[in-house]
């Protein structure tokens, strides 16, 4: 059987990484500050993660939710406490796909109703109510293709209040800072209508934090930053740091409806074991006030460069707009300096790197960017 090879990639294979490096077969380091897709928060390695998952594993691998796991519970109490949502509920799953589609269920659930409002350039997940949702005509198959879904443009407010008023849609989701866009924050101010509007019209607000929440943005969850509180908020990405575990945090107004909700894998004591883990490292080495800061690091020193058209985000998600002539630069920054980036687009760089990352790798990539920012590079 053949490898079915759907993805661009490039021809270098990680075999061992320590923190925020990577070393392939050959024994050529590369930095990572890319996290694998915002998934690495605590870096690679860390031995009290290492130690957790190995201890775990040692005493009990697996079991269905046919039986009492009080690992689920301590999850559910320290996100609570270090979140902020120490009131609501948490639902335990795999992916930040599958996470949304629960969450968009619940809302249907909750409201009776069936329609949804998402927004252009949303990206919210690859199964088939998470890709309804998304604004990606590339990866929306015919299949998935629903009148229940309304796009609206970001920060559009009385486009929002029309068509919750007519009361047919069952919430609004939207990213805590679009990610797959390029690194798009909403407007604090319409994170705050979005609230007011959907109380107003009995929607539930759903916050898609999977990759912009677990401190990456200087706070916990991105929408924090705006002062709401949404109905849902779904998670997933840097909560195992690796390892599948994903999670819908839920309002005290949503009641639970026993066979609503379910997962084979959810919350297993495995992924239980990865996630408090990565909650302890965050809370014990301060990484979500040291996100903030480097944040304010790198975009103080990549604000001047030439090259550089806008620098959009939060903390350690960094959405670098190049200009047109510079599109090229994302692949010399991995070729000819080793740091593995991300991109949305063409002419957009997305920094995700574990928030472990110190301020001297993230001087590395400041300094690729300047010696390439010269008119002849």
């Amino acid at each position: 059987m053949n490898h079915f090879a759907i993805y661009t990639q490039w021809d270098i294979e990680p075999v061992e990484g320590r923190g925020c490096k990577l070393w392939d077969r050959h024994g050529v380091e590369y930095l990572d500050l890319y996290g694998g897709h915002a998934v690495l928060s605590v870096g690679h390695g860390h031995p009290t993660y290492v130690e957790a998952i190995g201890r775990q594993l040692a005493a009990l691998g697996f079991y269905s939710n046919a039986v009492k796991n009080t690992l689920q519970e301590r999850l559910a109490e320290r996100l609570g406490v270090l979140s902020g949502y120490p009131h609501y509920a948490l639902f335990l799953c795999n992916s930040g796909a599958e996470a949304n589609e629960n969450a968009l269920k619940m809302a249907s659930f909750h409201t009776g109703k069936q329609k949804m409002i998402a927004f252009r350039g949303a990206f919210h997940g690859r199964t088939s109510g998470a890709v309804a949702v998304t604004d990606n005509p590339a990866i929306v198959a015919p299949f998935n293709r629903t009148e229940n879904v309304v796009f609206l443009p970001l920060n559009d407010r009385e486009a929002v209040e029309r068509a919750l008023a007519s009361g047919a849609y069952a919430g609004v989701i939207i990213e805590g800072i679009q990610g797959v866009a390029g690194i798009i924050p909403p407007d604090d101010d319409f994170l705050r209508d979005l609230r007011t509007l959907c109380s107003k019209y009995a929607a539930a607000l759903i916050l898609d934090e999977v990759q912009s929440g677990y401190g990456r943005t200087g706070k916990f969850f991105a929408h924090q930053y705006a002062g709401v509180e949404p109905d849902l908020i779904t998670v997933a990405k840097g909560m195992g740091n690796g390892f599948p575990v994903a999670g819908v945090l839920i309002a005290p107004s949503f009641k639970p409806v026993e066979g609503m909700l379910g997962s084979t894998f959810g919350g297993n004591h495995l992924a239980c074991a990865a996630a408090l883990a990565v909650l302890e490292i965050i809370e014990h080495e301060g990484l979500i006030a040291r996100a903030a800061a480097l944040g304010r690091f790198v975009g103080e020193r990549l604000a001047p460069l030439d090259a550089v058209r806008e620098l959009r985000g939060r903390g350690l998600m960094i959405g670098i707009e190049l200009k047109p002539e510079k599109a090229g630069l994302r692949p010399r920054i991995l070729n000819d300096y080793r740091i593995f980036t991300g991109s949305a687009g063409a002419h957009v760089i997305r920094l995700l790197p574990p928030l472990t990352v110190a301020e001297e790798e993230l001087q590395q990539l400041i300094d690729a960017l300047t010696a390439m920012d010269s008119p002849q590079s």
